[in-house]
């Protein structure tokens, strides 16, 4: 009979968040606290990048890593493990955006103060700017242009550009993780481009 390690695709196999994965599902709980040591800060990253609130990053971070740990025993390696959290993490992305609607239906206001959005987004705004062969005279302007320019992404828009630029997902992997077809997914990374690229115009060289 086949193990999981001998059908296991070679890219996963070398993976060793699958194999920490594969431990945790046998239930050893060990390798979890491992797995978390691993992904915990790229997980918070990622959802400050969405919400602009470190505190809200690090519970979203966590209920990722519950639903984790309550999908064990249904994991199965047929995929990079990066695709498998990171459709996790978008789900877990997607009900907080619903039940902030909710509670706007609710007439309950969702308030996230000005400064704390600007430290989730300031490290994407450092590394967006680098598009720029920029002339400002202050840095610090070109970075809140920038967060100025990625706030007004979409919800999709901003997960997909943070999924290729900061975790080096390809199109298929975003694609997955995002219940999304590839064309999809290259739609939504060349309008939030195009985007940033339009806010960015009068910063442009001529």
């Amino acid at each position: 009979m086949a193990t999981d390690s001998a059908i296991m695709p070679a890219t996963a196999a070398g993976d060793r968040s699958t194999q920490l994965m594969l431990r945790v599902r046998d239930g050893d709980v060990v390798a979890f606290g491992e797995l978390v040591e691993l992904w915990q800060q790229r997980l918070v990253t990622l959802f400050l990048h969405q919400t602009g609130d470190h505190a809200t990053a690090e519970d979203l971070a966590q209920e990722t890593f519950m639903r984790v740990y309550r999908a064990r025993e249904r994991y199965k390696p047929t995929a990079k493990f990066t695709t498998w959290i990171h459709t996790i993490a978008n789900n877990v992305a997607s009900d907080l955006k619903q039940r902030a609607y909710r509670r706007l239906e609710r007439g309950v206001p969702h308030a996230v103060s000005t400064s704390s959005s600007a430290i989730g987004l300031d490290q994407l705004a450092v590394a967006a700017s680098g598009m720029l062969p920029a002339r400002v005279a202050d840095r610090g302007e070109l970075q809140a242009v920038v967060q100025q320019a990625i706030a007004g992404l979409s919800d999709r828009q901003r997960m997909a550009l943070l999924l290729a630029k900061f975790e080096q997902c390809s199109y298929d992997e975003i694609a997955a993780a995002m219940r999304l077809t590839v064309p999809a997914v290259k739609s939504l990374l060349f309008r939030a481009r195009d985007h940033l690229r339009a806010a960015l115009a009068p910063y442009l060289e001529e």
